[in-house]
């Protein structure tokens, strides 16, 4: 199945406490939970239909916009959430000094 990310919506489903997009009957997700003034995402989860195109990058961007709108600290437990810090430095300042290095 092919997304064209351009039109992709992330949603923060607060509830649920997850971003997530749902395209067609698939939800691919990135779980969190709220600890005072950190923000804690503890799992990314794209369907395998869904793989490979860009789509947990562009949950986590807007996931990361909402930390640094919202004046939270970032604790990237998730593996990807971390790796996509890494990779983009302009949220390495995000991350909470309690995490340590990434």
């Amino acid at each position: 199945m092919h997304i064209e990310l351009d039109n992709i919506v992330v949603v923060n489903n607060t509830d649920e406490s997850r971003f997530e997009v749902q395209v067609d009957e698939h939800t691919a997700v990135i779980d969190y939970y709220r600890r005072g003034n950190n923000i804690v995402f503890t799992h990314t989860g794209v369907p395998d239909l869904l793989g490979g195109q860009g789509l947990a990058g562009t949950m986590a961007k807007t996931a990361l916009e909402y930390a640094k709108a919202e004046g939270l600290k970032v604790v990237p437990q998730c593996p990807f959430v971390r790796a996509y810090i890494r990779r983009h430095a302009e949220y390495q300042q995000l991350v909470s000094e309690e995490f340590g290095d990434l």
